[in-house]
């Protein structure tokens, strides 16, 4: 191979727009029409280049896109000081031939995969353009995947961002030393592609590959293993880097589902709906969240007020800094609504690594659905309790389980003797569909799809009738059909939300809901604990406080991540679940066994406490964890290594906003009142980065409305700087000192970390 380069010679005449012959046919074992085919003007993303080549593990909140690896790999600093990654063009090759045809070598067709040898056109250079939605981008890389059968459009369009993001010069072809990131991510050793392409002769000039020239190399490479070209359909398989020998496959469905719930909820969203439509039927998504903006509105869509979005970088090309302070936020933000993030960072959004991205819409999206089946907000849910049922014990239960039993309240109604006990082969035929739809709205719907035997028509007939409902979202027939678990939760969360159909309740029955139900008190602190453990990575997932740590496994993980090496696992009862009551009382005794040697303050509390789930108890002994792992991260930090003080915190934070941010606000503890309009906190922020406060936007606080914008300012900044908060604005203009400790105690280790530019 020639690899001698030459200065970049003009860029090629942009081809003309792909065209795909009437001849053309869709069939693996069908030839297809010579004709020159371009990607031009493919809309997915700008030209920014980063480092693929980070490990890292699949977030288990990620599960359904499922992920192979043989170990853990470690996890790179979500906050890289150096985020300006700048690669440098490689020369281009010294002259591009004209476009010549040439013939695969014919060979035996393997048993999966019985295609004739195929003749391709020669490979036209890639065309190249910036972010926007273009109508011709699905037929592009549909024809494409025709003409390529191993390769699906979303494959297709996900090869051509890698293409996009190398190819620097805007020549339609990439240098074959970039091989290595797209060949990895095929599965396929550079070294194999190369060869192909030689043998194939599919080298443009004496060095460039275009990216039809690459899905040929890699589809004749597969066909040489035997693999048959419709092993993954209706799947996306992508895979990692050779240092991460990962596999990881996306459910196209719910790619095209969740891409579709972003276009509708953002459509009239004044900074971001230029971009939109985002094609569904392809990659192009992965490509517009690397900025975090579509992710920052979501979550504000999903959870209103999360992000305060002043602290946002906007713009039609951001730099990658810019970009990485937007996911910053993102990534803080997902942690404090209750996404799951523990191996997600700022940066595998930017590079946008598919299964990471596309876990964390799920969460985002499915967090909001279930945010109103919440008997708070429809005290009429008191109505699905079963004989016998407390409403505590109704509260306990799962969102899933809540909609499940609604579903199953309907249908019992409607004098329909099936139920429900999933959201996948129970529904999939329609007919539970059908009678719930029926029940609902029979103005609009009635049962007739039941007379229906095909199950195809069906399928469409009920999502007709959820049409009439106007709650077509989420499903299509085939995922209907399928069974599609996801799809068929966010369907149903969908039409409560909608059209919930129970009885108000009476002045009595209100009078029967416990008060304390609706107080918030004590309810903000055990959301914040529980946050916190999660985002220590504890398994199991903690949604309820009290019920979740009673067998006390969650609690010894938390002190293990606080204190490495004080846990002696030989000492616990595991794994989860634990059946045996004594086995849960012996975890938590030695739970408070710890905490003593730790010096936590733990008069009169047993480890039975625990297990029952006494509520004060367990606030007090998670509040301790969650302060003495603030201390141990600040301690870790000093250069002495010394023990860190709630005084010692006061008096960096005092001296940081005189100091450095040059104000004049202070406090003497952290019940001070003047915490409350939050000016304090924004000095404090200024100080450890200096001009990430626009003062413009910053009000006295002295009335409360004041006060909670410039905490929730306060809070999105911090996101954004890299600290994960788990305050919320109230906690702040209530002067919640434990909440506003761990504010300022992070803030602090952000700063000792030194991964700030100061």
């Amino acid at each position: 191979m020639n690899s001698h380069r030459v200065a970049n010679p003009p860029p090629p005449p942009k081809p003309a727009k792909f065209q795909v012959s009437s001849a053309a046919q869709q069939s693996n074992n069908a030839s297809v029409d010579q004709t020159t085919q371009s990607l031009a003007n493919n809309p997915f993303m700008m030209n920014n280049n980063s480092n693929n080549n980070q490990s890292h593990s699949t977030p288990a909140a990620a599960s359904s896109y499922t992920t192979t690896a043989p170990s853990p790999a470690s996890k790179p600093s979500t906050l890289s000081n150096n985020p300006f990654l700048n690669m440098k063009a490689a020369p281009a090759p010294a002259a591009v031939p004209p476009p010549q045809q040439f013939q695969l070598p014919a060979r035996p067709a393997p048993s999966q995969y019985s295609a004739p040898a195929q003749q391709y056109s020669a490979p036209v250079p890639l065309g190249q353009s910036n972010f926007t939605s273009d109508p011709e981008l699905s037929s592009t890389s549909q024809a494409l995947s025709a003409k390529f059968p191993y390769f699906s459009a979303s494959e297709v369009s996900t090869f051509h961002r890698l293409f996009s993001d190398l190819d620097s010069d805007n020549h339609g072809w990439i240098h074959q030393s970039d091989l290595g990131t797209v060949s990895n991510k095929a599965g396929e050793a550079a070294t194999s592609v190369v060869e192909k392409l030689q043998k194939l002769k599919l080298i443009v000039g004496s060095d460039g590959v275009t990216l039809e020239a690459f899905l040929a190399a890699v589809s004749e490479l597969r066909r040489d293993k035997g693999i048959s070209a419709t092993a993954n359909k209706g799947k996306i398989v992508l895979h990692g880097s050779t240092s991460e020998n990962t596999t990881h496959t996306i459910n196209e469905d719910e790619k095209q589902s969740f891409t579709e719930h972003i276009n509708q909820v953002l459509a009239n969203d004044k900074d971001i709906r230029h971009r939109l439509p985002i094609d569904p039927l392809t990659m192009q998504v992965f490509g517009e969240v690397k900025d975090g903006l579509i992710l920052a509105k979501l979550i504000n869509d999903s959870v209103p007020n999360t992000i305060d979005e002043r602290v946002l970088n906007l713009g039609k090309k951001l730099n990658t800094f810019q970009m990485t302070e937007n996911n910053n936020v993102v990534v803080n933000s997902a942690k404090a609504i209750g996404c799951s993030v523990v191996n997600i960072g700022a940066q595998d959004l930017i590079e946008g690594r598919e299964h990471l991205a596309l876990g964390l819409i799920w969460q985002i999206i499915k967090i909001g659905l279930q945010a109103r089946v919440d008997i708070k907000f429809h005290p009429e849910l008191f109505r699905l309790l079963e004989d016998g049922e407390s409403l505590e014990q109704f509260l306990k239960l799962p969102v899933e389980q809540i909609l499940l039993r609604w579903f199953n309240y309907h249908l019992k109604r409607a004098g329909w003797g099936r139920r429900v006990q999933n959201f996948s082969a129970d529904v999939k035929d329609g007919e539970n569909y059908t009678v719930l739809m029926a029940q609902l709205a029979p103005h609009l719907c009635d049962r007739s799809p039941l007379q229906t035997r095909d199950l195809h028509q069906r399928a469409e007939q009920v999502l007709q009738n959820s049409d009439r409902m106007h709650c077509r979202k989420y499903l299509s027939v085939k995922t209907l059909l399928e069974g599609n678990a996801k799809l068929n939760f966010a369907f149903v969360a969908n039409l409560f939300n909608n059209w919930p159909g129970l009885e108000k309740l009476s002045d009595a029955e209100k009078a029967q809901l416990d008060d304390s139900l609706f107080n918030s008190e004590g309810t903000r602190e055990a959301r914040a604990f529980a946050l916190w453990l999660n985002s220590l990575g504890v398994d199991p997932f903690v949604n309820n406080l009290f019920d979740d740590l009673q067998d006390g496994l969650v609690l010894l993980q938390a002190i293990d991540k606080v204190r490495p090496g004080l846990v002696d696992w030989k000492k616990v009862n595991k794994p989860a679940p634990i059946a045996s009551k004594f086995k849960k009382v012996e975890n938590t005794n030695y739970v408070i066994a710890l905490g003593k040697e730790l010096r936590f303050t733990l008069v009169g509390i047993q480890g039975s406490d625990i297990t029952d789930g006494q509520k004060t108890l367990t606030l007090g002994l998670v509040w301790q964890l969650m302060r003495e792992h603030v201390i141990q991260t600040l301690k870790s930090l000093s250069k002495s290594g010394t023990e860190i003080t709630e005084n010692d915190i006061i008096a960096w934070a005092n001296n940081t906003v005189k100091v450095r941010s040059g104000k004049f606000s202070s406090i003497s503890q952290f019940k001070d009142p003047n915490l409350r309009t939050g000016v304090f906190l924004l000095d404090l922020l200024n100080g450890i980065q200096k001009g990430v406060v626009d003062y413009t936007m910053v009000g006295p606080g002295h009335a409360e409305e004041d006060a909670l914008m410039n905490a929730k300012y306060a809070i999105s900044i911090a996101r954004k700087l890299g600290a994960t908060i788990f305050v919320l604005p109230e906690d702040i203009v209530e002067v919640k000192p434990k909440m506003i400790l761990t504010f300022v105690g992070t803030l602090m280790a952000l700063d000792k970390s030194g991964t700030l530019n100061h």
